[in-house]
């Protein structure tokens, strides 16, 4: 009895084991399990090309991403130029455990995007190029910029592209983002499909202009499209300006020309007016994010000042109070 009782237990184990081993596999792995999800994300987006942060700035935020590697027809990118300050950022962002993303594209470059990601070979080109620079440069991860994919076969090639994306990043736990149209037809291109490869999605709601430049109502509308597509509370970021429209002119600028500027969101620069957020309204922004989405994003820090009226630390703090009395 002994004996047959060892057969068929070892029966068992090997039935056992034949059909785990036949089990069919998630299509990606599981997803966005390298980081747990901080409280409230501060994702700040830093240029190549701008002036440089403090270390001081970067431990007020969760995710620094990097802008821009340039996409290329052929698959290829063009990377920042100044590689020397990637890496002080890394090391300085790391040393604060704030996670570092390349930001791939930009306003520019839907062309480049919709001829390679409609090829197969370009796609795995594109993705082993830009693999291979996140591990070089010690990368937590990277964040797609199209602007934009549209409905149809755009669409579909960008899903196939973060498909594609989200298995090679799996591979090494580290994130994928993507920057996304607030609402409209610029959004529609990003498909249901998405939500589940995707750690987050910075919802870029300011661009629009004049004196309607990214209210706090666009914010909303920002926020109500995404939640009725489905997209969970804890994959969206509301993405806010430190500029103004028109001429993009930089926060810091605003408060040079006139320190009463940062108490207002509309202000008399260079003899036109100037549209942006300031304080209250980056105050009550950050509490619209914490009660609906899962973060700020800003575009960009180079933009901010860093004396008593930095938009950043009026977040930071504003997050930090509201997390204190819950």
């Amino acid at each position: 009895m002994k004996r047959v009782r060892r057969i068929s237990l070892a029966f068992f184990l090997i039935l056992l084991a034949a059909c785990q081993s036949a089990a069919p596999p998630t299509p990606y792995g599981t997803l966005a399990a390298a980081f747990p999800s901080p409280p409230f994300r501060v994702v700040g987006y830093v240029t190549d090309w701008g002036v440089q942060i403090a270390p001081s700035q970067i431990e007020k935020l969760t995710h620094l991403n990097y802008a821009f590697a340039l996409p290329q027809s052929d698959g290829t990118l063009i990377f920042p130029a100044n590689g020397w300050k990637l890496k002080q950022y890394v090391a300085s962002a790391h040393a604060r455990n704030v996670q570092v993303l390349i930001s791939v594209g930009g306003w520019g470059y839907d062309k480049q995007f919709e001829v390679f990601a409609a090829s197969p070979a370009l796609r795995a080109t594109f993705v082993k190029n830009l693999m291979q620079y996140v591990d070089e440069n010690k990368l937590d991860g990277a964040d797609i910029d199209w602007e934009y994919p549209s409905i149809g076969a755009s669409s579909e090639n960008f899903l196939a592209l973060m498909q594609e994306l989200r298995v090679e990043l799996n591979a090494r736990k580290k994130l994928l983002t993507a920057a996304v149209a607030a609402f409209g037809d610029n959004a529609a291109g990003i498909s249901d499909e998405t939500f589940a490869l995707v750690d987050f999605l910075n919802v870029m709601a300011y661009a629009d202009s004049g004196a309607h430049h990214s209210t706090y109502a666009l914010a909303e509308r920002a926020l109500d499209y995404w939640h009725a597509r489905g997209l969970s509370q804890n994959k969206i970021v509301l993405g806010v300006p430190f500029y103004a429209s028109p001429g993009d002119v930089p926060y810091r600028k605003l408060l040079k020309n006139d320190p009463n500027a940062a108490q207002t969101d509309v202000s008399n620069y260079l003899g036109g007016i100037a549209a942006y957020n300031g304080l209250p309204t980056m105050r009550a922004k950050t509490r619209l994010a914490m009660e609906r989405a899962s973060g700020v994003m800003i575009w960009t820090i180079n933009d901010d000042t860093t004396d008593a009226n930095s938009l950043l630390s009026a977040i930071q703090e504003t997050a930090q109070g509201n997390l204190q009395a819950k």
